[in-house]
């Protein structure tokens, strides 16, 4: 098979895992470096770099899931233990979590639009090629993706907001296929 067919074949069976059916072992150091390569690698109208990445490992993971508890607790007062360690548990579902940053750069070349296209550019060029090396993959966003108090423990600066948590790790069970849009249904041409 071709480089490039194996390419196409990547793209059209890519598929998320849910983060609870994931597990160890997640990506390496140097595939984590690759999977960021590849998230920097994106359309980026007047080289602004309109993403950044915070990396979630080891106790990292928990300790975040710790400020997880606390916020949901203070959102939702009627929570009970096992909401709350739902949320704990959260960013101990994968090895890895890769919080995607978009952020806006003030520009006259490149609009807050594009700036934020390529952060979810960004986001999918993570999870295609943490497939590519074999790793199991998510994109997240869920309600601590838009909490505002959330974000000042991200530290995230006023024109910044989440594009997304991505979750990477191995999995042992196959992937489900799901339905996917008919082409015909969303296609048109456009004959002006």
């Amino acid at each position: 098979m071709s480089r490039s067919q194996e390419t196409i074949d990547l793209l059209l069976t890519r598929r998320s895992v849910k983060p609870m059916n994931m597990a160890e072992p997640g990506p390496t150091p140097d595939e984590v470096e690759t999977i960021l390569r590849a998230g920097a690698r994106v359309p980026d109208h007047g080289k602004l770099a309109p993403w950044r990445f915070i990396l979630f490992r080891g106790d990292a993971r928990r300790a975040f899931g710790e400020v997880l508890r606390e916020r949901y607790r203070a959102v939702e007062p009627r929570a009970g233990d096992d909401l709350l360690a739902i949320e704990a548990g959260r960013f101990l579902r994968a090895p890895l979590v890769v919080a995607v940053v978009s952020r806006i750069v003030p520009s006259r070349k490149a609009p807050e639009w594009e700036q934020r296209l390529s952060a979810g550019a960004s986001c999918q060029n993570m999870l295609v090629a943490a497939t590519a090396l074999g790793y199991a993959c998510a994109w997240i966003t869920e309600w601590y993706a838009y909490d505002e108090e959330i974000a000042r423990a991200l530290g995230l600066g006023e024109s910044e907001r989440v594009a997304g948590f991505l979750y990477f790790g191995s999995t042992s069970l196959p992937k489900d296929e799901r339905e996917r849009p008919v082409l015909a249904e969303i296609t048109t041409e456009w004959k002006g």
